[in-house]
């Protein structure tokens, strides 16, 4: 009997070493908006313009797997701060916003997917109906969250003009 418990003390010695010495996959990293490149736009203080497509271009990475991410845009007009950027933009006079611009979408990353790179054509209308948007100072948002729920910000200021 004494040495059966001691195998059996030997075995679940050997299960519980095994088992902490197994290395821990938490994922305690946020993912990564890279905003380096030539290719990578809108930048801080970059123009875009209503009733215009532009091509959204970005790169993402994670240390195990990316999630999804968002962008949204929306008016600065009282020059308050989500600007992430050390570039300080010129901004027009302070004002009341009429009928101001709002864009706010997500969008899946493939399951899997340590780096992935945006490159999607975004449109902005022009107006509602008849009514044009103001146009003036803005902030383009863009949210990134991995797989575990780690998220990341970049905030930017730009300008939405009219041609």
């Amino acid at each position: 009997m004494k040495t059966q418990n001691k195998i059996l003390l030997l075995l679940m010695l050997a299960v519980t070493a095994f088992a902490c010495s197994e290395t821990d996959d938490k994922d305690d990293q946020k993912p990564v908006i890279s905003m380096s490149g030539t290719e990578v736009f809108p930048n801080n203080c970059d123009t875009l313009y209503f009733g215009e497509a532009f091509t959204f271009r970005i790169h993402f990475s994670d240390n195990q797997e990316l999630g999804s991410f968002s962008i949204a845009m929306h008016n600065n007009f009282d020059h308050h701060s989500h600007s992430t950027e050390v570039t300080e933009c010129v901004f027009g006079p302070v004002k009341t916003a009429v009928n101001a611009f709002t864009f706010i979408e997500d969008y899946p990353i493939p399951e899997g997917d340590k780096e992935y790179e945006v490159n999607m054509s975004v449109e902005i209308p022009s107006g509602e109906g008849t009514t044009p948007f103001d146009e003036g100072d803005y902030h383009f948002f863009i949210s990134l969250t991995d797989k575990a729920g780690w998220s990341t910000q970049k905030g930017l200021s730009i300008k939405i003009l009219h041609r």
